[in-house]
């Protein structure tokens, strides 16, 4: 397979939570809206209007409620998520009130007014949320990314005797950013029925003789995608103050679907979510991937519920990795819906629920069997619970003998800021672990 040397740019990784993009959708949103309110109102037409634009704001926040209300996502819906949304629904609505008694040319501009404010209410509350910085990952789509089988080899390889920022030269003409997309990885031993992951090889990896990096393998939040656009970017940022290298990164699906918590375990409910991450992935990586292989050389990471399980699989098999990045992760998984978990994936069994709990799994451990682990724990300074949380993990992470990092994102909530700051505290703390840094 050829080997990527830059990053392609098409429609789907065009930037939509910065730049020109949202500041022209919003900029064509209140020209619409200005042009649709001026004319000559008489009082049916303006009541029609009104009306339209005070249901379409109702409507939008009694869905906020409804989707609070009903606990769809777990955790509680940020309040900017209805500000974003009653103003879109309101604005749509207008457009639609205004219609009655309109000429022609105005109607068709209502029409194309609804779709142009239906985009800047998604963009609007894609920019605050700050996970999907691109349409495709947004909407999941990303193109298959090739491997470069030509560029070092695929396949595992030891540890290499020195430390790799050591003895590793950048040649001329290697890429400035790295190459990301999407894999097909088989549910070989799982039978899972995940998605494409998200693959991250970063400019060290794209060039002849590139040398076997580390890996991480991370999971995303839920809901959520297999994403690596946020990870990549962080990434690329170390790679260029590190000669290109960075950790070649799996982003794999731990849900199957948007909407399910498999709470890091196999289930008949939801498959066999843990053995495809710990076994499904582990294997292909190992055959397809120019990695070292060494579990002191692989990080096992993950953003919110992606955390929990992170710090989940960390204190279960310590055999397959010896660090842990869990960024505003989750106390455990399945902590957002106690009582469903343990009836669907638990079977009713809170035992079963509570020996699952990464805290309980490490106390019940042989001691040192965390020996020369490390394991970054951060949070969002204005994200409460989650603060409480890494504390928790953290502390047992400690007194089990790991090397432990606790770090709180300054200013950040349990949005996209949280995510980037948290990734770039982790791989400041992994860089010289790794062997890519002095430190």
């Amino acid at each position: 397979m050829r080997v990527s040397y830059s990053r392609r740019m098409d429609l789907w990784q065009v930037p939509i939570a910065e730049g020109p993009v949202p500041v022209t959708v919003f900029a064509l949103a209140v020209i619409l809206l200005a042009i649709l309110a001026v004319r000559r109102w008489r009082t049916r037409r303006r009541v029609w209007a009104l009306a339209g634009a005070a249901a379409g704001a109702v409507i939008g926040y009694g869905t906020y409620r409804l989707v609070n209300a009903t606990n769809v996502f777990g955790d509680a819906v940020p309040p900017f998520v209805w500000h974003w949304t009653a103003a879109a629904f309101a604005a749509v609505g207008f457009a639609l009130g205004g219609m009655v008694g309109a000429r022609t040319w105005r109607r068709v501009l209502a029409g194309v007014g609804v779709v142009v404010f239906v985009v800047a209410g998604v963009v609007g509350v894609n920019m605050r949320f700050g996970i999907n910085p691109t349409p495709g990952s947004l909407l999941g789509v990303a193109d298959s990314i090739d491997l470069p089988t030509d560029a070092g080899g695929a396949g595992s390889t030891a540890a290499p005797a020195q430390p790799l920022y050591t003895t590793w030269q950048a040649p001329a003409g290697m890429p400035a950013v790295g190459s990301r997309g999407s894999q097909e990885i088989p549910a070989t031993a799982s039978g899972f029925d995940a998605r494409p992951a998200g693959i991250y090889l970063p400019p060290a990896a794209l060039v002849p003789g590139a040398p076997a990096l580390p890996l991480v393998i991370m999971m995303m939040g839920h809901p959520g995608a297999p994403d690596p656009t946020v990870i990549s970017n962080v990434l690329d940022g170390f790679a260029a103050q590190h000669d290109g290298l960075a950790p070649i990164v799996i982003v794999a699906d731990l849900l199957g679907a948007a909407v399910n918590d498999t709470a890091c375990a196999d289930s008949a409910a939801y498959g066999k979510a843990r053995t495809y991450i710990t076994v499904d992935v582990v294997d292909w990586a190992k055959k397809n991937l120019h990695i070292i292989d060494d579990p002191a050389y692989w990080t096992i990471a993950g953003y919110s519920n992606g955390g929990g399980c992170a710090a989940t699989f960390g204190a279960q098999s310590p055999q397959l990795w010896k660090n842990i990045l869990s960024v505003s992760g989750e106390p455990f998984g399945g902590s957002e819906q106690v009582a469903n978990v343990t009836k669907t994936i638990y079977g009713g069994s809170a035992a079963a629920f509570e020996a699952s709990k990464p805290v309980n799994i490490m106390a019940a451990a042989a001691p040192g069997t965390y020996a020369g682990m490390t394991a970054i724990f951060t949070a969002g300074a204005q994200d409460p619970a989650y603060i409480s949380a890494a504390d928790t993990v953290a502390a047992q992470a400690r007194a089990v003998g790991m090397t432990v990092v606790r770090y709180d994102v300054p200013g950040a909530g349990h949005v996209g800021d949280a995510l980037t700051g948290g990734l770039a505290e982790g791989f400041t703390v992994l860089y010289p672990v790794l062997g890519l840094s002095a430190g």
